[in-house]
């Protein structure tokens, strides 16, 4: 009897802590600056979460180095829920190969929630460079060496990394340029013709294009996008190795209790499953993806971090 009084006794926080989760509102860590697939994706979750929620989900972008100082806000906050954060790719799987020195692990530091969207990579260009293709692409580069530059959201993001690939396999020789914060800054840099190519998320450029001020030359799903039905995949074009796709989820800090792991997983299920939120993320070119559980997508992240951080090793990516 003792001892069934005393289980009872430390079930009590534990049931609390379920049935008052959350009462005040929650913020919302986007790593990147506004004007990204990061920050689209999180704008447009936000007010769903909010109302299944019952409280305001707060979206704070934190940008910088590439994404690691948002992760590493994410990590040392405290582990009571009220924090999380929207890690992708890059941010979560690529970061540790890439960067020699990191404060956070997120295998370790963070506890993997949910998977949310799936977004495609596009290789797009300024409308001024002559080529309308990947294979016309590497003729032009073959023959002007050095004389090409691609942005990146950062040394060591996925987009990055994918043209590093495209580059060993065909030894191109361009330059590259680094941009701050997200893909909305190095957007922005391209159409503005600092830049002549790059590889980004397909939510980031589709409004550019549709406008005229890209043009896009690839996109890294297995068949053509719906939306985007003149333009070829990556695989059509000479290259299946650059057929990847870019991934976002939520995180918690570590030490975050099971039930609270338990309630924003059912949150974002809800979220994802919602007609509108499906609508407005298909129209921006993003496709959504859930995981069956926070175990599932505990082992896919860690899946991924493995595979990225050989592909990073295999093309030499590293920080600049």
């Amino acid at each position: 009897m003792i001892k069934l009084f005393a289980l009872l006794l430390a079930l009590v926080p534990v049931l609390g802590l379920g049935q008052s989760y959350p009462n005040r509102p929650l913020r919302m860590l986007i790593p990147f600056a506004p004007g990204g697939a990061s920050d689209l994706v999180g704008r447009i979750i936000q007010p769903r979460m909010s109302e299944l929620l019952g409280q305001q989900v707060v979206a704070e972008n934190r940008p910088g180095a590439s994404g690691n100082i948002g992760v590493e806000t994410a990590a040392r906050a405290a582990p009571d829920g009220y924090t999380f954060l929207l890690g992708n790719i890059g941010s979560i799987a690529i970061n540790p190969a890439i960067f020699v020195k990191v404060s956070v692990n997120p295998l370790t530091d963070l506890v993997a929630v949910n998977q949310v969207v799936d977004v495609p990579s596009a290789l797009v260009a300024h409308p001024t460079l002559p080529v309308n293709s990947v294979r016309e692409l590497v003729d032009y580069a073959k023959l002007h060496p050095g004389k090409l530059n691609y942005a990146s959201p950062g040394s060591g993001s996925q987009n990055r990394l994918e043209m590093e690939v495209l580059r060993k396999l065909t030894g191109l020789d361009m330059v590259h340029v680094p941009y701050k914060g997200g893909a909305g800054p190095a957007i922005s840099g391209l159409v503005g013709g600092e830049t002549h190519l790059m590889f980004v998320t397909v939510s980031s450029a589709i409004g550019h294009v549709r406008a005229g001020r890209l043009k896009m030359l690839a996109v890294s799903t297995a068949k053509r996008m719906e939306q985007l039905p003149s333009v070829p995949t990556t695989s059509e074009s000479g290259f299946p190795e650059l057929a990847a796709s870019s991934w976002q989820g939520v995180f918690l800090p570590a030490g975050t209790p099971k039930e609270i792991v338990d309630r924003l997983f059912a949150a974002t299920r809800q979220t994802m499953a919602a007609p509108e939120v499906i609508e407005r993320l298909a129209n921006a070119g993003v496709i959504v993806a859930t995981s069956a559980s926070p175990a599932a997508f505990a082992e896919f992240v860690a899946n991924e971090t493995q595979r990225w951080g050989r592909a990073a090793r295999e093309a030499g990516a590293t920080a600049d």
